[in-house]
């Protein structure tokens, strides 16, 4: 049985006991949390596909823990004009463990 869920603006494919790193959420580390956004649910070769989400179907996950990501350099220069800026940026994230697929 998979699942097919959105969050953070993107989808997941997810199956009980997958462990997933995703953006932050505003959830205390070791709560459960569950996810409606489901647009997809296999259950055994029985496919259901949503319009936009599929109803009554939910994933229920628990959270590991927070942290960040890794650090990513935005480097910008102009050629000849003394003009270089560098931006570093890092990903606040959540780590989940997928407890189980309701559809």
């Amino acid at each position: 049985m998979y699942a097919v869920m959105e969050t953070g603006g993107k989808q997941y494919r997810v199956t009980p006991g997958d462990t997933l790193e995703i953006e932050r959420l505003a959830v205390a580390a070791g709560e459960p949390f569950t996810f409606d956004r489901v647009l997809l649910v296999n259950n055994d070769g029985k496919v259901s596909v949503g319009l936009p989400t599929v109803a009554e179907a939910s994933v229920i996950v628990d959270v590991v823990g927070h942290k960040r990501g890794a650090k990513v350099i935005a480097f910008k220069m102009k050629r000849r004009k003394g003009y270089h800026k560098t931006i570093g940026h890092r990903q606040e994230l959540t780590v989940i463990k997928v407890k189980e697929i309701k559809a």
